[in-house]
């Protein structure tokens, strides 16, 4: 029988490769976007899931940095899904502004906060009443290398993946006992449409500073939900991809 499975922000890049490796191992489907300019990149990942690995997969228009839109993206999920219940919520949603914090203006730093940070709480606030006492359930939030050492011009996406981390160790020991593992996977420099589009000189100075010598690709993160999805004794555990750039 299927599972069910919520992605946000699957659309491109390393979320759209976490969705697809939701797809390929028997989860139905449901990612949401924000604006009509990620609808027809959201529906095209929807058609990959369905043709290629033949679960069902549904887009749902929602800002999840808005606690009602977030209501509405469970409610259609739950809807969809045809049961209650949600074996795995992959809370990935993510913006970012890159920008010194004095001329950083508070509606930007707050909503950077809101989208990676309390949009995976009102996430997990909605999906855990569906997930409890199901046998084996699991959410699993992006975080980042910034979230586990400083980078500049990035304090408010830094302050954001750290909150992550927090919250996936507090959701881990707090809801074990009701068989819902909550984890965390921190990427490093991967390649994705940001990356391709900085000069390349300097893209291959930095793949030099990481110890593996080169830039990480989005399949290094679905590898890593892979994993955790079946690593049922795994929970509260912070992965990080990342070629060597940072060590726990």
């Amino acid at each position: 029988m299927a599972k069910n499975a919520i992605i946000t922000g699957g659309s491109r890049g390393i979320g759209k490769a976490m969705a697809l490796k939701l797809g390929e191992k028997g989860y139905n489907v449901v990612i949401n976007y924000r604006s009509n300019s990620s609808k027809a990149l959201t529906e095209e990942v929807i058609d990959e899931i369905k043709s290629e690995f033949g679960v069902d997969a549904l887009a749902v228009q929602a800002d999840v940095s808005k606690f009602e839109d977030c209501e509405k993206l469970v409610k259609e999920a739950v809807e969809f899904f045809g049961e209650e219940k949600v074996d795995a919520l992959v809370n990935n949603a993510g913006i970012t502004n890159n920008s010194n914090f004095i001329d950083l203006q508070p509606d930007a730093y707050e909503a950077v906060i809101n989208t990676n940070l309390v949009s995976m709480m009102h996430m997990s606030h909605l999906c855990l009443p569906y997930m409890v006492d199901n046998g084996d359930a699991s959410i699993t939030c992006t975080a980042s290398v910034g979230g586990m050492t400083g980078v500049i011009n990035q304090g408010d996406y830094c302050a954001a993946k750290t909150g992550v981390i927090g919250l996936v160790r507090a959701l881990a020991l707090e809801f074990a006992p009701r068989q819902v593992r909550v984890n965390a996977i921190a990427p490093g420099m991967i390649m994705t449409d940001m990356l391709r589009g900085v000069n390349q000189d300097e893209l291959n100075a930095l793949a030099a500073t990481i110890p593996l010598g080169r830039i990480g690709d989005v399949s290094d993160i679905a590898g890593a939900l892979d994993y955790i999805l079946d690593a049922t004794y795994l929970t509260g555990q912070t992965i990080s991809p990342n070629g060597g750039f940072v060590l726990q």
